[in-house]
């Protein structure tokens, strides 16, 4: 049995073999780059091997194809009675990957560019972030921001966390009047913590240009 391997990149996890051609979230470089995914989840083969929670000394390497976007997805959002609508269109950034190796014990990819580790790079962006920053949360101005952290809550993973009886708690204690609700904190704060873009600042730039997008 010819061996893969389970990686996760993006927040998500894909099988691969060698030669497999695949769509990721969009990672640095340009075509002909070597991409090594460090966070291999699982190899198998004629004997299996399963991380804990990765497999030590496993890398899967791959040559970076074309750098593209997928389908433009539409959203709109009307809110009632308050006369305000808003259409958005976004397209995803991706990168295409053509699986090259499946290297275990510690072996280096091979390939005439030094090969970019797409864990490490990860990870220094997660450092790059600052989640005490609610401000990028669209919705939460000066006001509000002081509201919440006067009542301990400090950053997007807490926001991220509520349900539907923590929202209705804060916004009776904090009088927030259903802005969470209204204005998707919980979703906006998961997009933060995913690494995308956040609302606050195409919404401010909806606002100088004066139209809806």
């Amino acid at each position: 049995m010819d061996m893969f391997a389970v990686i996760k990149t993006g927040g998500k996890q894909y099988t691969v073999a060698a030669n497999d051609v695949i769509t990721v979230e969009r990672l640095e470089g340009t075509p002909g780059d070597v991409i090594a995914f460090e966070t291999v989840l699982m190899l198998g083969g004629e004997k299996a091997v399963i991380g804990s929670p990765t497999v030590a000394g496993a890398t899967v390497a791959g040559e970076l194809v074309e750098q593209a976007r997928g389908p433009k997805v539409i959203s709109f959002k009307k809110r009632r009675r308050q006369n305000s609508k808003r259409k958005k269109g976004h397209r995803q950034d991706l990168t295409i990957v053509r699986i090259t190796e499946i290297l275990t014990d510690g072996q280096k990819p091979s390939g005439a560019k030094a090969a970019k580790p797409v864990a490490l790079a990860a990870a220094a962006a997660g450092e790059a972030r600052d989640e005490s920053n609610l401000s990028l949360i669209a919705g939460i101005g000066p006001t509000i921001e002081k509201k919440l952290r006067a009542a301990g809550i400090t950053s997007w993973s807490q926001i991220a966390a509520w349900g539907e009886a923590d929202i209705t708690k804060w916004d009776e204690e904090l009088k927030l009047r259903g802005r969470a609700t209204r204005e998707e904190w919980v979703e906006q704060a998961k997009e933060l913590l995913a690494g995308k873009p956040p609302r606050a600042k195409a919404d401010q730039a909806e606002l100088a240009s004066g139209e809806d997008r």
